[in-house]
């Protein structure tokens, strides 16, 4: 198992750079990369890392150059992937509720395409005929993952076209004489059962039957990473078995050998990720003892966004005793990032770190109150690499238009 990297160098680093900043560990994205293939060696799998979770070019070319595929879910993004050097037909393109001009941008792209809506998949049919095949995206009706805020297969669901609506999708294939080469499942992230994969599966492989062009099943993603020491993982390994195991029966039964697809994106890049933040204050009230940080949800939102937990350890007090603190960010806004947490002790000027940062950290991170978007670093084979500077005052006014009254 590959070491984290160190106290000692995630201190060298924020010294160098400044706090907050987010530190991403290229090793650790390389090694979740290739646990997912020895583990899925038994079937033809093929992997699109969600680019959602992470999008720096720097991310994207290491993505690159480890032999991963791109899943991106807007057409920037597919953009991005492109600049990165991805050779469009190793893009999968999987947007939801928007307009058709972005569809037709990404076909002009040449990229692989995911229909998840039925009026799209007609415009593009009455439009393109079978003249570029696409692939479709079914809510397969299955509750799963953590947070009902990131579960995506439940029935009431944006994502996805219904199953009970195969008659409507078969329809208008046969109308518009539509090329289907693949069809997709998301349900959710932070999936701990591997059954809920295998169940999935066997609503693709019925639905299937009704596909005869198909080369490959998306399964999506939601592979669980640990979060706290005694967490559980999703046994890939387990699953990968079971899954090679259920194409073989399927191609036994049909004659048919299709590819399996899947999307991890957080379980590529979030225990890569490591964020570093200074100790501001230490606020003792008459109930709580509160750490603020020079830091808040304009961050890292996914503990107040949808109850995120990230381990938090103080760096420069290793070996201090533990006590009981709330550790709070700096914006006029409730921004708790933990409550009540066991913390060596904490002191003004310390450097804390929050583990599991890589996947929507910075991502999703924005500059409320005015405040300036962290700085990202890489770290290669034991170098530093800034991969992205901190922002600046003048950030702030780049795209404001100031006009006279």
């Amino acid at each position: 198992m590959l070491e984290q990297l160190t106290n000692a160098q995630l201190i060298e680093i924020a010294n160098e750079f400044g706090t907050p900043v987010y530190v991403y560990h290229a090793e650790k994205i390389e090694q979740q990369l290739a646990e997912l293939q020895q583990a899925f060696a038994g079937c033809k799998a093929k992997f699109f890392y969600a680019c959602k979770a992470l999008t720096n070019i720097n991310i994207l070319k290491l993505v690159n150059q480890l032999g991963a595929n791109l899943d991106c879910v807007s057409i920037n993004e597919v953009k991005l992937g492109l600049k990165a050097g991805f050779d469009a037909k190793r893009i999968l393109f999987t947007p939801n509720c928007v307009d058709f001009a972005e569809i037709d941008e990404a076909k002009g792209l040449g990229v692989n395409l995911n229909i998840d809506n039925i009026s799209i998949l007609e415009q593009f049919g009455n439009r393109y005929g079978n003249s570029y095949p696409v692939c479709i995206r079914l809510n397969p009706h299955i509750m799963a993952g953590g947070n009902y805020k990131i579960s995506t297969g439940h029935i009431d669901s944006k994502f996805g076209i219904s199953i009970h609506q195969l008659r409507h999708i078969e329809r208008i294939i046969k109308s518009a004489n539509l090329h289907v080469n693949g069809l997709h499942m998301h349900t959710g992230s932070e999936i701990k059962d591997i059954e809920v994969f295998l169940r999935g599966l066997e609503v693709m492989f019925d639905i299937a039957t009704h596909f005869p062009q198909i080369e490959f099943i998306d399964l999506g993603s939601g592979f669980k990473v640990p979060y706290q020491q005694d967490d559980v993982a999703t046994d890939v390994r387990a699953l990968g078995e079971k899954v090679a195991e259920a194409f073989k029966v399927y191609e036994q039964e049909t004659g048919r050998k299709l590819e399996v697809w899947f999307e991890p994106g957080k379980y590529l890049v979030s225990e890569a990720g490591y964020f570093v933040v200074k100790a501001n204050v230490i606020k003792q009230t008459t109930a709580t003892v509160f750490v603020g940080v020079n830091s808040g949800f304009n961050h890292l939102i996914r503990p107040m966004f949808y109850d995120a937990f990230h381990r938090i350890e103080n760096i420069s007090n290793p070996q201090g005793p533990e006590r009981i603190y709330t550790v709070v960010g700096n914006i006029c806004e409730t921004d708790t990032f933990a409550w009540d947490r066991k913390i060596n002790e904490v002191r003004e000027g310390d450097y804390l770190v929050f583990y599991n940062a890589g996947a929507y950290g910075f991502e999703m991170s924005s500059n409320f109150n005015s405040r300036l978007k962290p700085a990202e670093v890489l770290v290669k084979d034991g170098k530093t690499h800034l991969i992205r500077k901190r922002d600046a005052f003048e950030d702030l006014l780049k795209n404001q238009v100031e006009v006279a009254f």
